[in-house]
């Protein structure tokens, strides 16, 4: 494409344009960046339709975690916009019953004003057991908190909770897909991208080692060079 490949990038749950931080100058080589802004609307859809309603004609497409639930939703919307598409920690499938009540758990925690007690609790879930004291990334996942913000957040839930499966989509998908998990990742672990990965034709999975769920965070010189590399086959 004369002038770059656009390169539009989604967040997940509860994070911002931090989560990509250490990948932006790589990828800036390519072409215009952009990390959308997936705190419009509270189900999978509306986001979706908002994150392509302020994207370029055509780009690659990048998500992380919930982004990549937004990506599989924006395919279902506008394929024929999406040059290549990268999912890195996440799934395909729709929330199982026992995620969907956890969810609601922590949701009526914010709700009542206990976001501290949440994060707390979800720390260890999030990077592997060797990062656990890594003041760093914890704080980094704390100012994207607060850049979210309450409101953002239950929405977010609630788009995640009734998102579609789409797994039957996975196998229609003929751009070049890159997988991307940690191999510790508690949230979304490596079977859920490995199914991906044997869903989408041709599609390449890497695997992290000893790294958890924010890989972007955690070993970002690691999902840099699989990005860059991405983008420049």
């Amino acid at each position: 494409m004369a002038g770059g490949i656009p390169v539009v990038l989604v967040p997940g749950l509860n994070c911002s344009a931090r989560v990509y931080a250490p990948q932006l100058p790589a990828l800036w080589q390519f072409g215009p960046v952009q990390v959308a802004d997936h705190r419009r609307g509270d189900s999978m859809a509306a986001i979706a339709r908002a994150i392509h309603d302020h994207a370029p004609p055509r780009f690659a497409l990048a998500g992380f975690s919930m982004g990549g639930y937004n990506a599989l939703e924006i395919l279902r919307q506008a394929r024929e916009r999406v040059l290549k598409l990268a999912l890195v920690d996440t799934a395909a499938a729709a929330d199982r019953p026992e995620q969907t009540e956890k969810r609601l758990r922590v949701m009526a925690l914010t709700r009542e004003g206990k976001a501290a007690e949440r994060e707390e609790a979800l720390w260890p879930l999030l990077v592997h057991e060797s990062r656990l004291n890594d003041e760093a990334v914890r704080s980094v996942v704390k100012a994207m908190h607060q850049e979210t913000g309450t409101e953002a957040y239950l929405n977010q839930q609630n788009a995640i909770m009734h998102r579609a499966d789409s797994r039957p989509l996975l196998a229609e998908l003929r751009m070049k897909t890159l997988i991307v998990v940690g191999d510790s990742d508690q949230i979304t672990p490596p079977a859920a991208a490995k199914e991906m990965n044997e869903l989408v034709p041709d599609s390449k999975l890497d695997i992290i080692p000893n790294c958890g769920h924010m890989s972007t965070l955690e070993r970002p010189d690691r999902v840099t060079k699989l990005l860059v590399e991405w983008l420049a086959e």
